[in-house]
């Protein structure tokens, strides 16, 4: 079971916007019948970790902040972006790299966003141009503090 970080932006943003900004070269299109439209970069060999763009509506997204309050969000539409790390490649060494791709996207984009953690915990929000970053214990075990800040 691999780490998975979600950075989620409202609005309906064309997924190719997204994706040159993660994956510069590249990404593969799903092609299944029946499926909302998904691109894909596996940079596993080159990043240590597999991006995923793909976008929806009517979304519920819950995080717990950091004093262990229930954050929920409801964007009438957004994309979400996937960082899936892979197992044997250890997150101290692709954690800056990642957060580096999601600063390219918060530098390029206006919108609201969320970043989380595997789900579960929430590391960064963006509302209305604020940017908050979420358990700082996280960021300083990367060495990623206020890297998104800037």
């Amino acid at each position: 079971m691999g780490i998975e970080y979600r950075l989620t932006l409202a609005g309906d943003i064309p997924l190719e916007d997204l994706a040159s900004l993660v994956a510069p070269h590249g990404v593969e299109e799903s092609t299944l019948p029946g499926y909302p439209r998904l691109l894909t970069a596996d940079l596993g060999e080159e990043l240590g970790y597999t991006v995923t763009v793909s976008a929806g509506s009517s979304g519920y997204f819950d995080a717990e902040d950091d004093d262990g309050t229930q954050w929920e969000w409801e964007p009438d539409t957004y994309t979400n972006i996937i960082f899936d790390l892979r197992t044997n490649n250890p997150p101290e060494d692709v954690v800056p790299t990642m957060v580096s791709a999601v600063a390219r996207v918060l530098t390029n984009r206006p919108e609201d966003a969320a970043f989380v953690l595997n789900g579960n915990w929430l590391l960064l929000t963006r509302v209305t141009g604020q940017l908050r970053e979420h358990r700082p214990t996280w960021w300083d075990n990367y060495d990623v503090k206020g890297v998104l800040l800037r």
